[in-house]
């Protein structure tokens, strides 16, 4: 078993300033929904499509001079919100793979990679540099891979298998392992390929830093496998860590923790469905918890865009 202290890949020696907005490409009056949501502080207005409007939310798990881009896009239907999902992750793709010859990709599971279909499309099946991905998961059911809750394989039948991301780049968890030693074998994946340059390493935390993840969330407000009230939400030395009692079934899951999250370049938060209302109102709008919601402690030292259709935005 590892070790359960972190050390960092190094020293951080400043804090970088925050990378512009990925400008997007005009789009057609069919791929976006007629309004973006501006939220600052607890007000919500509504603007014109074309225009992006960034907004601020100073990170409790770091420094309080550093600060979150979030950027908030409302849809009217899920159709509309892949469509935007796929141009905004293109655009991505090409902009890291240019930059660094790879491009780091976190998904999740449940309706996120329902999202994505629209990669598996043209123009992007063709126009995507796929040999450069490296694909990653945020958290896995620790179950064989064919296993019906398998995340990879919701993911293979949903994405991967109509996309030609070379077999070697899709970095999953070994399901042979118990939970426990399944996590410290991903994070020992992690830290090779940290090693070998294809994922960055954050000059402010020190962890490793994904070019993008794609998080959905749940009904509850949890993001990955971390829940509300767990202790995990708590863990800030381990990159990736294993839950036992998952409040949700299956009961075994791993799951990165939110310092790498929250080291991220980029996160996509996908949210569709009128049954994610009510977080989606409280961390971005002015609703209540008793407890800080997992969804509100998702801070990325980079830029983050929630992507909401009409049915989730519907009590902003």
């Amino acid at each position: 078993m590892a070790s359960s202290s972190f050390q960092p890949f190094y020293t951080p020696l400043f804090t970088p300033t925050h990378t512009s907005l990925i400008p997007f490409s005009s789009r057609s009056s069919s791929s976006w929904s007629p309004y973006t949501i501006r939220s600052i502080h607890t007000s919500i207005s509504l603007i014109a499509p074309t225009k992006k409007v960034n907004c601020f939310k100073t990170k409790a798990s770091t420094s309080p001079s550093m600060a979150t881009k979030k950027t908030i896009q409302l849809f009217d239907s899920e159709q509309t919100l892949s469509v935007s999902l796929a141009k905004y992750t293109a655009d991505l793709s090409d902009k890291f793979a240019q930059q660094k010859g790879s491009f780091t990709v976190v998904v999740s599971g449940g309706s996120l990679v329902k999202s994505l279909r629209k990669l598996a499309e043209t123009p992007y099946i063709e126009s995507i540099d796929w040999s450069k991905w490296h694909m990653f998961w945020v958290d896995e059911r620790v179950v064989p891979k064919d296993h019906p809750d398998s995340n990879y394989l919701l993911a293979f039948d949903g994405f991967l298998s109509k996309v030609p991301i070379p077999t070697e780049n899709i970095h999953a968890i070994n399901d042979t392992l118990s939970a426990e030693a399944a996590a410290d074998d991903y994070e020992a994946q992690i830290r090779h390929l940290v090693k070998n340059g294809v994922i960055n390493v954050s000059e402010t935390s020190g962890f490793p830093k994904f070019d993008l993840m794609l998080l959905g969330m749940g009904p509850d407000g949890h993001v990955a496998s971390l829940f509300p009230g767990h202790a995990l939400l708590e863990e800030k030395n381990k990159l990736v860590t294993f839950i036992k009692e998952s409040p949700k079934p299956p009961p075994e899951r791993i799951t990165f923790t939110f310092p790498v999250i929250n080291s991220s370049a980029n996160i996509a938060m996908v949210v569709a469905g009128a049954g994610k209302a009510h977080p989606v109102h409280v961390a971005i709008g002015d609703g209540q918890e008793p407890e800080v919601l997992p969804v509100q402690m998702v801070a990325p030292e980079g830029q983050l865009t929630w992507f909401l259709d009409k049915d989730a935005a519907s009590k902003l």
